[in-house]
């Protein structure tokens, strides 16, 4: 199942329509670029560490300067994560937490905020269980603008980007050091929303980033595309967030985030989420 085979010179498979910045996601980069600021990516996993938890700290991340939030959906074998990320998906599953109360977060969110781009990102598994098309509306519905689905690579992911262009919700694609520059080219025609960048190799929550290395495949990439480049894995502080920011359109936070909650005492996991967030925030702007 090869879905640009070996001509990738521009081309989209049949059924497929270009990227639209008529969107939550393309509204906010055009904003933000427009007044010079680099966004804010905020991923935590829904119903993680409690189900009471999700929507006001999706609230707070808004409140504290994040731009996006990439909001995870529990998995039972989450291969791209790190043990932060794994843990908070055990925590969530072991409440029950599934797609549909994911779905129930981003409609209660959107109670409030209509404005904040919401990306799920995950595992194909629960998507081809509910059904592709089924999902895509219940997604829609609830008020979800993105997808991130580590396992459906570009080749394989025809229907699921037919399906989600059908009901408006951006797929977004996953580039890293190994990248090669096919596909770099794949990804950068199909893609859409912004492009997620891995920024070493290995699993999330790893450190050591190289911002020097980062920068010249990012190089390549814009040379490629005209969507955001978000850069993630590997930030941990608002002085790495800055060097990134130089770089990248996007700076993405998860394991930091989801770490900080694991830290805090009872009832505290919101505010010292809020002020790790507020410092990154001023760092980029800085």
């Amino acid at each position: 199942m090869t879905l640009l085979a070996n001509s990738l010179a521009s081309t989209k498979p049949a059924g497929i329509k270009a990227a639209s910045a008529a969107t939550r996601i393309g509204e906010t980069f055009a904003r933000l670029e427009a007044q010079k600021k680099k966004a804010l990516v905020a991923f935590v996993t829904a119903g993680d560490p409690s189900r009471e938890i999700t929507v006001p700290l999706m609230h707070a991340m808004v409140e504290s300067g994040v731009d996006v939030i990439e909001l995870g959906m529990p998995f039972s074998d989450p291969m791209a994560e790190g043990p932060v990320i794994q843990r908070s998906s055990e925590r969530a599953l072991a409440l029950g937490v599934g797609v549909a109360d994911v779905f129930a977060y981003v409609s209660e969110f959107r109670e409030k905020d209509n404005v904040t781009p919401v990306v799920l990102m995950g595992y194909a598994n629960p998507i081809e269980r509910m059904g592709m098309q089924a999902f895509g509306d219940r997604a829609k519905a609830a008020g979800v603008d993105g997808l991130i689905v580590v396992d459906y690579p570009p080749e394989e992911s025809h229907d699921l980007l037919r399906t989600m262009d059908s009901v408006g919700i951006d797929v977004i694609y996953l580039l890293s050091p190994t990248s090669t520059p096919a596909r770099i080219e794949m990804v950068a025609s199909v893609g859409r929303g912004y492009i997620y960048y891995v920024s070493l190799k290995g699993v999330t929550g790893a450190a050591n980033i190289n911002t020097a290395e980062v920068a010249a495949v990012v190089a390549r990439i814009k040379a490629k595309t005209d969507l955001p480049i978000g850069v993630g894995f590997g930030i941990r502080d608002g002085e790495t967030a800055r060097r990134v920011g130089d770089i990248a359109d996007a700076v993405i936070i998860g394991s930091r985030i989801i770490q900080e909650m694991e830290n805090s005492p009872p009832g505290a996991a919101i505010d010292n989420v809020k002020t790790l967030l507020q410092g990154i925030r001023r760092a980029l702007d800085a």
